[in-house]
């Protein structure tokens, strides 16, 4: 008698009808979240006679590639496209680059008052960036530093999430390992920079997505610190399109926010293998 496939654990997998009636929900699931970016790209196909006259219409009567040369012309878009990048890159370097020692020090170093400084840690959480707008600007006003790159920047170089994501995966780390490290003659600088990266690189791969990804999107924060194109970023000037003429061209609007979300999907395709494994290494 065939037995059932098994799954990495040893555990069947179960009938083939049931794989199958998996397989048909996640897809139907998949194509549930892709819905609204269909439907984004499809709109920045038509024209705006044609949105005007059908707008639920599920297909373009052509393929109609205006939008995207209107968007493109309405903004210095690769002035723009390098600033988010910059800033993006920036500030995810920066929380890595501030979290890895964090999280080490409450991870794997003995001290008093450990457990209270990482609940410390996990409470900022909490903490709406809202409520530290006002300080924060105040501040960056203060010292001269609205509309420059450096005020996109520094109010998040260090991040809470980044700190507890890799103080959990470095739980997973043998105490030996540093230890043999430490014997070789290892610093802490070395053990943290040049040891750890390649160990956690599942869980670096995760945290830079979110980072990259989250101050990709941002709008709130630039909106507030920026005041001309100088440090300007993509998604503030895709919210400009809808400013211009006398209604809202959605084709256009469209265009833009399919011309910014490039990008992200390029670099989460470029890292799915490391993120799928911090992915199922947790679940394990």
């Amino acid at each position: 008698m065939k037995r059932a496939p098994l799954a990495r654990d040893g555990a069947p997998l179960g009938p083939a009808w049931l794989r199958l009636g998996w397989g048909a929900l996640l897809v139907a699931v998949g194509l549930l979240w892709l819905l609204p970016y269909l439907w984004m790209v499809v709109t920045s196909l038509k024209t705006l006679p044609e949105i005007v006259r059908a707008p639920t219409a599920p297909l373009p009567s052509g393929l109609s590639f205006e939008a995207y040369a209107a968007a493109l012309e309405a903004m210095p878009f690769a002035h723009y496209l390098w600033n988010t990048t910059l800033m993006a890159l920036l500030i995810a370097a920066l929380q890595i680059a501030v979290a890895l020692p964090a999280a080490y020090c409450l991870a794997k170093l003995q001290f008093r008052f450990r457990t209270a400084a990482f609940l410390l840690v996990v409470a900022t959480l909490a903490v709406p960036a809202q409520v530290r707008f006002v300080p924060v600007f105040a501040l960056l006003a203060e010292v001269g530093l609205v509309n420059t790159m450096s005020a996109l920047v520094l109010p998040f170089g260090v991040s809470a999430f980044g700190t507890f994501l890799l103080r959990q995966a470095l739980l997973a780390v043998p105490d030996a390992l540093i230890e043999a490290a430490r014997l070789d003659g290892a610093s802490e600088i070395a053990i943290v920079y040049r040891l750890l990266p390649p160990l956690l690189l599942p869980a670096l791969t995760a945290f830079f997505l979110f980072s990259f990804t989250y101050h990709w999107n941002d709008y709130f924060w630039p909106l507030v610190m920026t005041t001309d194109d100088q440090v300007r970023t993509l998604p503030l000037g895709i919210a400009l399109l809808r400013e211009q003429g006398t209604g809202v061209r959605w084709h256009i609007v469209m265009a833009g926010n399919v011309l910014l979300s490039l990008p992200a999907l390029a670099v989460f395709a470029l890292a799915q293998r490391h993120l799928l494994r911090a992915v199922t290494t947790k679940a394990r």
